[in-house]
């Protein structure tokens, strides 16, 4: 451990669910030293809530169904951390297992560890760094700032959250590299430090609970939605990712300045299996809104040098240790885990299969007809990852049963729900 909680604060001991929120407990310390070295329980509960807290109801082989019973849980103490922003208190990851003691695959640290596992099978090493975009609005819910991109003046609208953040993160032991104003009221993006394995995604999802709990102690409002407002820019999750094997990058380009095959067939098996991980990287009905034409969000089947408006960016970095791939595709609203082990599984199918990507494209191919379009719909991403079985099997079959049952839950939620938007459409001219 590399911080140690003060006799009267709390940790706040927590794990990602489905969502990639971080739920848990508050230990005072001498309950939390008593878990670390014997493990606690929570119930399995978590497991099989929506985003509004409701149970969902299809699950029968735990939560509600089951009367909820516990889960062992172990903190992970190599993530310990202090909350600077509330004094005296911390929090931890952990690790759950079911009663007989194996692990619980379901959870979100777990399906990315397993992918890890098997992506070091075939010799290879992850570094991964995500970059998300955040809107900020004040306690009118006003947008912090007026939305012009890289404005160095905007930036200052932000000073008084960044201000908190920066030693927040840092004493979370996130690196935040730069931080930049978007097109869009209010929105701010923040860009991390690459890192290898499971850190990069501890990093993102440490990140999105900081900013909003920071935030919140300001009395602001942050926003990870991925299209909070219409007719604007949405928020996005970009995640860079290259593979290594030791200090040697297997997507650095040779002197020709061509990609090496490793990169080539990770990339042919990312496109390939996009479709389906759409799900995944899109995971919500509102996250569909953000992925349309014209807003830098990636709608098909692309990739490209350099290129923003594919679904795909390779990067062809001034040196051998920066080239990576940008995955475009994933919103702010995706679980970080998920995210990046959907991706991953993605492309190790392709390494595996030695996959072909397509041509790679110039220019803006947003309006390419001519492209395979890539799901626009919940139920369209929903359908696609339902008739994958490889990119299920990479997953895990027993997760991939799990989180399809999420996603169809979320996807009758918004087929049962009536907008205001329809009210006021339709109910004079119908």
């Amino acid at each position: 451990m590399t911080w140690n909680p003060s006799d009267d604060g709390f940790v706040l001991l927590g794990m990602p669910d489905v969502h990639g929120s971080i739920r848990g407990k508050a230990f005072r310390p001498g309950a939390f030293r008593s878990a670390v070295e014997k493990g606690t329980v929570m119930t399995d509960l978590w497991l099989g809530l929506d985003p509004v807290d409701m149970p969902i109801a299809d699950y029968r082989e735990y939560g509600i169904n089951t009367g909820a019973p516990d889960l062992l849980l172990q903190p992970d103490p190599g993530t310990l951390r202090p909350l600077a922003w509330r004094p005296g208190w911390g929090i931890c990851l952990a690790d759950p297992s079911w009663p007989d003691g194996y692990r619980c695959r379901l959870a979100s640290r777990e399906v990315l560890r397993d992918v890890l596992a098997d992506m070091a099978d075939l010799g290879y090493e992850v570094m991964a760094g995500f970059e998300y975009e955040v809107r900020i609005f004040d306690g009118a819910g006003e947008p912090l700032s007026s939305g012009i991109s890289y404005s160095l003046g905007e930036i200052g609208r932000f000073d008084r959250l960044l201000e908190v953040l920066v030693p927040a993160l840092e004493g979370l032991g996130v690196d935040l590299e730069a931080v930049h104003t978007e097109a869009g009221p209010g929105l701010l993006e923040l860009n991390i430090a690459a890192r290898r394995g499971l850190r990069a995604a501890d990093d993102a999802a440490l990140l999105k609970f900081a900013v909003k709990e920071v935030a919140a102690s300001l009395g602001l409002t942050a926003s990870f939605l991925a299209k909070t407002m219409p007719l604007e820019e949405g928020s996005s999750g970009h995640i860079h990712l290259s593979l290594w094997q030791g200090e040697h990058n297997a997507f650095a380009p040779a002197g020709d300045g061509e990609l090496p095959a490793t990169c080539m067939s990770a990339i042919g098996g990312i496109l390939d299996h996009l479709p389906a991980a759409s799900l995944v990287v899109n995971p919500t009905v509102n996250s569909y809104k953000r992925l349309v034409p014209g807003y830098f969000a990636p709608v098909n089947v692309s990739w490209g040098y350099e290129n923003r408006s594919t679904s795909v960016r390779a990067i062809r970095g001034n040196r051998p240790a920066r080239s990576r791939l940008e995955c475009r595709r994933p919103g702010a609203d995706a679980n970080p885990y998920l995210a990046l082990a959907a991706l991953l599984a993605s492309a190790m199918i392709g390494i595996r299969e030695e996959a072909s990507p397509p041509a790679p494209q110039t220019g803006d191919v947003s309006e390419r007809a001519d492209l395979p379009p890539l799901p626009n719909s919940l139920e369209s991403a929903l359908m696609a990852f339902r008739s994958d079985t490889a990119l299920q099997e990479a997953l895990g079959a027993e997760f991939s049963g799990y989180y399809g049952i999420s996603r169809a839950w979320e996807l009758r939620a918004w087929q049962e729900s009536v907008s205001d938007w329809e009210r006021e459409r339709y109910t004079r001219a119908v």
